[in-house]
């Protein structure tokens, strides 16, 4: 997963997520929201929820990252 964030900050990625938290936010409370000149509504909020996913991901991954853990990490006691 990381290949496909190549060049993308923590700061970055948090920043995208907090968009789209709003603009969910936003949506459910019955208005239009805009992402990068893309008006979304009501209709929209499937799209808006697969952005905080993916944007959630990517997050949770940098910040592992940044703390020097991957996601997952094998350890056996029989390496030598």
């Amino acid at each position: 997963m990381m290949g496909a964030m190549s060049g993308i900050t923590l700061a970055q990625a948090q920043a995208q997520l907090d968009a789209y938290l709003a603009a969910e936010t936003a949506i459910l409370s019955g208005q239009e929201y805009v992402i990068a000149n893309r008006r979304m509504r009501r209709a929209d909020l499937s799209a808006i929820q697969d952005g905080i996913k993916l944007w959630n991901e990517r997050v949770q991954a940098l910040t592992l990252s940044s703390q020097g853990r991957s996601r997952s990490r094998i350890i056996s006691p029989y390496e030598g």
